[in-house]
């Protein structure tokens, strides 16, 4: 059967620690007890528990912002496909005017609500499918971890070009994985950060900032 409260199993099953590579972030983060199965109602298209675990674009992204804060300081941002929420809640540490956190997983959701508490940081959520829309009324777009795959990747480069075309700042946060249009993009940064899930698996690579190429 599935949960029917979220937030309190994941206060209930997941760990509240440091952020793998951010230790100055607080998240929910799963363990091999957690049973997150239990979330799904079973069905085939159940998104997976992105939002669980530590992944290197949002990883490089959350700590770019941290490192140059007036990226984001007065500006109304937004965190596509947010999963944790540690870039939301990075760029609300660094005085964002305004923060929403979008996804399409009700899960994900539930839990940037909580852990956006429990750093103490104002995120505004947003269930929603925004690559369907047209461009969002903010200042600029955060995008971690959202070229996993190929048809997203599809669906999220034009989205985010258009953004850009209307004049949206767009920094994009990835390990460059095989479905990264890295053609189309300009890399602005570098940093070794940790990888899917527990930090004590201890896999570090290499992820990069990038924006939409001119």
């Amino acid at each position: 059967m599935p949960v029917k409260d979220t937030c309190a199993f994941i206060v209930a099953n997941l760990r509240l620690q440091p952020a793998p590579g951010l230790p100055s972030i607080l998240l929910y983060i799963a363990h091999p007890g957690s049973g997150l199965s239990r979330l799904g109602a079973g069905k085939s298209n159940d998104p997976p528990p992105y939002w669980a675990y530590g992944w290197a674009g949002g990883t490089v992204l959350a700590h770019h912002i941290l490192k140059h804060p007036d990226i984001v300081r007065g500006r109304r941002v937004l965190d596509l496909g947010a999963g944790s929420g540690v870039v939301a809640i990075s760029a609300a540490r660094c005085g964002a005017a305004g923060v929403t956190a979008a996804d399409i997983d009700e899960n994900a959701i539930s839990a940037v609500a909580l852990n956006a508490e429990a750093n103490r940081v104002a995120v505004e959520t947003l269930h929603d499918d925004l690559l369907l829309g047209p461009p969002p009324a903010v200042d600029i777009i955060l995008a971690g971890d959202l070229f996993y795959d190929q048809a997203l990747a599809e669906r999220a480069l034009p989205f985010l070009a258009a953004c850009r075309t209307v004049g949206i700042d767009v920094l994009i946060g990835d390990p460059r994985r095989a479905t990264l249009p890295e053609s189309r993009l300009r890399l602005i940064a570098e940093y070794m950060v940790p990888d899917f899930g527990n930090a004590l698996e201890g896999r570090i690579v290499l992820g990069g900032v990038f924006t939409i190429a001119d």
